[in-house]
């Protein structure tokens, strides 16, 4: 069954810590019957989540959950914007393809709207 958790710690992931700098870098975990088939990699500021990287194994789905997971962390947090800083450009790619990403711009702005979309969509079908 997937799960996708926090984790309390960076072991394994100090790369990552590296390039977070001075911010706090939180790292979240997908995984399935206890192993770990990815994550996502970030920090919150106070007008933006930065997204440093991630991992779905090649499933834009598992992609589309990671990023969402921490788009609600966001907005709970009252952010409003996630910027991605990737070092992989067909990760961009990807995030095109879900919507999360327009044009060259690498900032997803507006969250809450972002997240509440899709209850106007279920409202066009009834």
């Amino acid at each position: 069954m997937l799960e996708i958790q926090e984790r309390f710690d960076t072991v394994g992931y100090e790369g990552l810590t590296e390039r977070a700098g001075s911010s706090e870098l939180h790292i979240t975990e997908a995984l399935d019957a206890g192993g770990v088939i990815g994550f996502i990699a970030y920090s919150y500021g106070a007008e933006k989540t930065t997204v440093y990287d991630y991992d779905d194994g090649g499933e834009l789905m598992l992609c589309d959950g990671l990023v969402r997971s921490v788009m609600l962390k966001s907005v709970l947090k009252g952010i409003s914007h996630m910027l991605f800083e990737l070092d992989c450009d067909d990760k961009y790619e990807e995030l095109k393809k879900l919507r999360f990403l327009r044009g060259e711009s690498r900032m997803c702005s507006d969250l809450d709207s972002f997240m509440n979309g899709c209850q106007s969509c279920g409202k066009k079908k009834e």
